[in-house]
């Protein structure tokens, strides 16, 4: 029986919203909503864009967490906020932070106003190695990938080149038809 690979559930490149890293944030909402838009092939739609370079080269996502972080570039200032969410600190710890660092101060409408000019590069995240996975890679590699990273998507590579994503959401859907056909 053929194992399924990561490569037959990927969203290949050309069927991804995409974005040049010095395009503003609106190009990169605009470019996110006409992919949600125009894709129908699949359940679930998009929530990142994918950044390119000046050589056509995948250099990063921009998701719609990665919009809304760069709301408050006071973010910045505290390393990856990731890792300090699943560093054990306690949720009061957290919410505390809002009020010491006097975050989200101004109005929203001013805040995008301000932000609607930042580029991409600004906002985007530079996925590591551990968020890379390659095209050829069981389906089992991949939710392993996902269960120890906490990652919502995997780039795709062949060799160096980056030619899709592998979506969180896409691997539930397959799991959970899997369950509900599984004898009991």
């Amino acid at each position: 029986m053929k194992q399924t690979k990561v490569k037959d559930l990927m969203v290949p490149l050309k069927e991804y919203a995409l974005v040049h890293e010095g395009s503003s944030l609106v190009d990169a909402v605009n470019a996110l909503e006409k992919a949600q838009n125009e894709y129908n092939k699949r359940e679930y739609k998009h929530r990142a864009v994918l950044v390119y370079d000046d050589n056509k080269k995948i250099v990063g996502k921009l998701s719609q967490l990665d919009v809304i972080k760069s709301l408050e570039p006071k973010y910045k200032s505290f390393g990856n906020i990731t890792h300090m969410s699943l560093s054990g600190l306690s949720s009061d710890f957290i919410k505390s932070m809002v009020g010491k660092h006097n975050l989200w101060q101004e109005d929203l409408d001013s805040i995008c106003n301000r932000v609607a000019k930042k580029t991409v590069r600004d906002a985007m995240y530079r996925p590591s190695e551990g968020e890379k996975i390659e095209e050829d890679a069981t389906l089992g590699d991949a939710l392993h990938a996902f269960v120890i990273g906490h990652h919502q998507s995997l780039l795709v590579t062949r060799g160096e080149d980056i030619v899709g994503i592998l979506r969180q959401t896409d691997m539930f859907k397959l799991v959970s038809d899997r369950i509900k056909i599984s004898k009991i």
